[in-house]
């Protein structure tokens, strides 16, 4: 499966939720479901049946929303799904922990990026090191302990700097950011409280066991 390159909003109104693909356009009016509502695209009201959705429709729902809100391929997250399954504990929790730890999550979590796709392409252009070695991977599983830094040549980047001014203090529990330094530290994984989706990942979990 390509990776999708379409419109964002519309993967938001499908969803029926907001999954904050647009950074701070996500917070203003000119959001599509502001606008718009959840109805979902090429939907219409009028002469339209509404059918009860099926089990199996709810929990594919379920896994496209978490999909794409971390922004990962099917393949990808299908093996995220396997390596979830297969270590101890709550295999949803387990999963949703595995997407956190992304370095393009982190990013984003770290107020260094407006959203996770601009994470994602901040990545890729190297402007980020880990414990001092530059990484261009948007996947790489970022370890409790590690530091994240913005590199010497991109701390005048203005992206990061308006991001860092939105974001303010609001900075999850298990992360510590020093903006000073433009760098932050992963303190502990996170537990399923901690980590700020509605999602109900019970239902992936059943949707791959069917």
């Amino acid at each position: 499966m390509a990776r999708y390159t379409g419109p964002a909003c519309r993967l938001c109104r499908r969803e029926g939720v907001k999954l904050f693909l647009k950074g701070e356009r996500c917070h203003s009016e000119t959001c599509a479901i502001t606008k718009r509502g959840t109805e979902p695209p090429g939907s219409y009201k009028q002469g339209r049946r509404v059918r009860r959705p099926s089990d199996y429709a709810i929990r594919l729902r379920e896994k496209q929303k978490i999909r794409r809100i971390y922004g990962v391929l099917e393949k990808q997250f299908r093996r995220y799904f396997g390596r979830a399954n297969r270590m101890k504990g709550v295999t949803g929790t387990n999963l949703l922990q595995l997407l956190e730890l992304r370095l393009d999550n982190i990013v984003y979590r770290l107020g260094f990026a407006p959203s996770r796709r601009a994470a994602r392409q901040l990545v890729k252009h190297r402007h980020f090191s880990i414990d001092d070695r530059i990484t261009d991977i948007p996947s790489y599983q970022v370890s409790p302990g590690q530091i994240i830094q913005v590199r010497e040549k991109s701390k005048d980047l203005e992206i990061i700097h308006n991001s860092l001014r939105n974001i303010g203090d609001n900075i999850l529990p298990w992360l510590n950011l020093e903006k000073a330094k433009l760098q932050g530290k992963i303190i502990n994984v996170p537990t399923r409280e901690e980590i700020p989706i509605e999602a109900q990942e019970q239902f992936v979990v059943e949707y791959y066991s069917r």
